[in-house]
């Protein structure tokens, strides 16, 4: 509240200035002739017995009251002079002092205002906008730094929603991806079934189900696929759970009852159990897929972790591939007749990884053996 007396003050002190100017202008006016002084000068001159003489007197009182009528106009000159002097120098200080009181109060927070505006404007919400303590405008700045605050917690919204969208379809298409698998099995059984007693209404009825299936899938994958390349990562929520789950995840993996009898140790682990079905689903779908075999299921404890072997009795993977399989798109050379994207393995060792995971590929002696690495709670 000082700054605004302050421009008062100046311009209070101008007025008084300009005012007094005016009063000194209008009040300094040359005196007149003293008639009293013409007078005895006149009475002096006819007193005189010479009319020369006479005359003499007369053009010195007259010569004498104008001299003193000149130094009163140049006294009043000078003193006229000396003020506008002054009226200028205070005008150009008064001048001066606003320019500077508006380029620091008015101009300044405007050009910061304007480089605020240009920051929103290309989408940079995390600098405040700077306040000075004394602000004319104090209110107007925190109303323009509230709404870069608002701003910034609506596009994180944003981009919260829009990344549960993208993780809530990438999570389904690949979930939606195990019943379809399940229908071309059973389809397959049924399509083999008609042909061995000649149905051919059916056979092509299951074949047009199984190209559909077909379809779906490559779909869902295509669908999957492009999610995930927009995702940074999956959303993983770890809690505690026992480890008797595993069962109920590695028979809902199981569609075609490929799995042995198998028993898992009680105890308890760190993991999300949605995401741990897709570990589930990614490598037992891929053993149907590259093995076609019975699969053993063998569990144990090793320090501060529960490992789940899950091994087929396929042909394995070549050695110089063991370690490339975890990365994202890479298939073997083996898998050029069969579908896919490259994705299975990678997503399964991310996934074991946000539980504090792992997941470990080996060539057993019978087949092809993954190893999963899940974190004991406690």
């Amino acid at each position: 509240m000082k700054r605004p007396f302050f421009i008062i003050g100046i311009m209070v002190i101008t007025a008084i200035t300009a005012l007094a100017g005016i009063f000194l202008a209008f009040k300094s006016n040359i005196p007149p002739p003293d008639i009293v002084f013409l007078n005895d000068a006149v009475m002096n001159a006819a007193q005189a017995g010479d009319i020369s003489e006479s005359a003499n007197i007369l053009t010195e009182q007259l010569s004498q009251a104008f001299e003193e009528m000149d130094s009163a106009r140049m006294n009043r000159d000078r003193r006229l002079q000396i003020f506008l002097f002054l009226i200028v120098i205070i005008l150009t200080i008064t001048g001066g002092l606003l320019y500077l009181y508006c380029e620091k109060n008015i101009l300044n927070p405007f050009r910061k205002l304007q480089g605020f505006a240009r920051r929103i404007a290309n989408g940079d919400f995390d600098i405040p906008l700077e306040m000075d303590k004394i602000n004319l405008f104090g209110a107007f700045t925190e109303s323009f730094d509230l709404m870069r605050e608002e701003l910034k917690k609506a596009r994180e919204n944003e981009r919260t929603a829009d990344r549960s969208k993208k993780e809530l379809v990438a999570s389904l298409s690949h979930d939606i991806k195990t019943p379809v698998a399940s229908i071309t099995a059973v389809t397959e059984l049924m399509l083999i079934v008609a042909q061995n007693e000649n149905k051919e209404k059916e056979i092509k009825q299951l074949e047009t189900i199984n190209i559909k299936a077909g379809q779906i899938n490559s779909l869902i994958t295509n669908m999957f696929h492009a999610t995930l390349e927009e995702l940074q990562a999956l959303s993983v929520t770890i809690n505690e759970a026992p480890s008797t789950a595993i069962a109920d995840l590695v028979k809902n993996a199981d569609y075609e009852n490929r799995v042995k009898p198998f028993l898992i140790p009680n105890c308890l682990i760190f993991t999300d159990l949605l995401r741990l079905q897709q570990v589930f689903d990614n490598i037992i779908g891929n053993s149907y897929k590259y093995a076609g075999t019975d699969i053993n299921i063998n569990a144990y404890f090793e320090e501060n972790f529960l490992i789940v072997e899950i091994a087929d009795f396929g042909v394995g993977v070549p050695e110089e591939e063991l370690p490339l399989i975890l990365n994202k798109f890479y298939r073997g050379k083996n898998t050029e007749t069969k579908s896919g994207y490259g994705l299975g393995l990678y997503i399964a060792k991310y996934l074991l990884e946000q539980m504090s995971g792992d997941i470990r590929c080996e060539n057993g002696v019978n087949g092809f053996c993954v190893k999963l690495i899940l974190k004991l709670a406690g």
